[in-house]
């Protein structure tokens, strides 16, 4: 029976392109040094998952939203300890060139971006339509800081060239925008919310101003942590000293601990510490650094 209930919410499909990775590592969670955050290349490191046709039909085309494949490379995490990863929209940094209006439509209030300040790896990007939906953020130019909790949304974005219009109140000219069908070093980003409200006409919302960095990201997915905490041993490890083939070399007192596959895992030296008397004080068990590969378990037991 329907209930007029409808899921709104949906797996992104997001290339590694679009994504920042960050880690930080500590030796453990009590340690309070200051955090030092490492980026990796997410090209290499998360590939999506495809949904693959059980019928027969073409492989790896449909990405199966949401669904990705985390490879991290052992060279990053080589010590023990917590490594915290951060898992974001990618960032792409620039400047505003100019802050302007359309010619055709005065009311229609942007942001120019100049193309050549755009990284040139991101600026695929920055193509007509293809920045709707990002979220712009702002550097405050006094003291070069992001204004917390303050953002807006990209609703469209087209080339553009500048002209000069004449102004009908006065005889200046002033420099305005129009849409250009052709590509261009210049980009005009329309923002939401740009127009004053209809109950205070006179309150223009702020979208930025020329010069002043900014901060585009994509809104794909939510930023997410993950916590990666490097051990010494595992339970496979763990396993094999509870539940692993074990053996005493009685005279040389070598004890071994070998592992599913009967290779040696850990070798102990065993003695007993005796006083004056001949009296046992102590039985020790000691880690042995210089494996003695004569007590393989397979020679042993034949």
């Amino acid at each position: 029976m329907a209930v007029g209930s409808y899921g709104i919410v949906r797996p992104a499909d997001v290339s590694p392109d679009d994504v920042d990775i960050f880690y930080h590592h500590s030796a453990d969670r009590l340690v309070s040094s200051a955090v030092t955050l490492k980026k990796l290349d997410a090209k290499t490191i998360l590939t999506p998952v495809f949904h693959n046709d059980d019928t027969g039909g073409t492989k790896n085309v449909e990405v199966l939203g949401g669904l990705y494949n985390l490879k991290l490379n052992a060279a990053d995490f080589t010590d023990l300890g917590v490594y915290t990863l951060h898992i974001r929209p990618k960032q792409v940094r620039t400047t505003i060139a100019d802050c302007g209006v359309l010619a055709a439509l005065p009311s229609v209030r942007g942001i120019v971006i100049d193309l050549s300040n755009v990284d040139s790896a991101d600026r695929n990007k920055f193509t007509p339509q293809g920045l709707v939906g990002y979220r712009i953020e702002y550097i405050n130019p006094t003291d070069n800081k992001k204004t917390p909790n303050f953002y807006r949304v990209v609703t469209s974005s087209f080339y553009c060239t500048p002209i000069v219009s004449n102004l009908t109140s006065t005889s200046s000219k002033a420099k305005r925008y129009q849409y250009s069908d052709a590509s261009t070093s210049m980009l005009f980003l329309t923002l939401t919310p740009s127009s004053a409200p209809s109950n205070k006409p006179n309150t223009v919302p702020f979208i930025g101003q020329q010069g002043q960095t900014i901060i585009l990201s994509n809104t794909y997915f939510n930023p997410t942590t993950i916590e990666v905490e490097m051990v010494e041993h595992d339970s496979s490890t763990l396993a094999n000293a509870l539940y692993g083939n074990q053996t005493k070399a009685v005279t040389p007192g070598i004890y071994t601990i070998y592992d599913k596959e009967n290779r040696i895992y850990k070798q102990y030296n065993l003695y007993e510490v005796k006083d004056q008397f001949n009296e046992t004080l102590y039985e020790v068990r000691e880690g042995r650094t210089d494996i003695d590969e004569t007590l393989n378990f397979d020679d042993i037991t034949q």
